[in-house]
């Protein structure tokens, strides 16, 4: 008796496998319908289970702004307002020469551009209009609020002048208004925030971005995000405003 239910066994198991429908959806994609004839069953690809099994999301993508203060006026009053405080910031340009800033930055040095110049009051207007924009498009949970302006400073890059890759602590949106920017003067190149993490990762096609600005451009990134200045190969000066806004 155990020998014949024993044989009997495979024949039941061959019954049910030819004689069940059902759908590997999560795993591999193959459907199997019946026939007329059980013997006859066929399999097939169930191509919608297949393409969704192939499904690619982007997670934690990394934003950028590129906007336009739009407005030539302003920006010809700016232009005048820095080339000023390049002649008379004097610990302005002391600081830059000893830190081998080609050209002249306020980045150490004054503090209070908006207060002290009506050019840079209109310009953190617009800013803060630029800024609100990129915080909502990040997704930024402010409760209501803003974020405000933090620091403001100029830069006057000379012929051969660059910055080497950095970030911004301790802010949450950094950015650069473009006042003057003759061709060439050097691109804003940002790098890929992930390299650090690529343990033992093969190269990637593209690990930095250029973004190539003109006169009245406005740039927005999180200040996390590392980015270097390219070297200004114009024969004049390019004149920046950077700038840090905090919650």
């Amino acid at each position: 008796m155990f020998y014949a239910f024993s044989l009997l066994i495979p024949a039941m198991l061959a019954w049910l496998l030819t004689g069940l429908t059902f759908t590997h959806r999560a795993v591999s994609g193959w459907q199997r319908h019946p026939s007329t004839d059980r013997a006859g069953t066929s399999w097939h690809v169930c191509w919608t289970c297949y393409r969704r099994l192939m499904a690619v999301r982007s997670l934690f993508p990394t934003h950028f702004y590129e906007g336009d203060i739009g407005e030539e006026s302003l920006i010809a009053e700016l232009d005048r307002s820095v080339r000023a405080l390049a002649s008379d910031d004097t610990a302005g340009k002391r600081w830059s020469k000893a830190h081998g800033y080609r050209g002249y930055t306020s980045y150490a040095s004054l503090d209070d551009l908006p207060q002290r110049d009506p050019a840079f009051a209109d310009l953190k207007r617009h800013l803060d209009r630029h800024v609100a924009r990129f915080a909502e498009a990040c997704g930024f949970q402010l409760g209501g609020r803003r974020l405000k302006l933090d620091s403001l400073w100029v830069n006057l890059l000379r012929p051969g002048g660059t910055h080497s890759g950095h970030i911004h602590p301790h802010s949450v949106v950094s950015g650069t208004v473009y006042v003057t920017v003759p061709a060439g003067s050097g691109a804003l190149r940002l790098e890929d925030p992930r390299l650090g993490l690529m343990m033992a990762a093969p190269p990637r096609e593209d690990i930095f971005v250029h973004a190539e600005p003109a006169p009245g451009t406005v740039f927005l990134w999180e200040s996390w995000l590392r980015h270097e200045v390219m070297p200004n190969t114009a024969k004049s000066d390019r004149i920046s405003a950077s700038f840090n806004y905090r919650w």
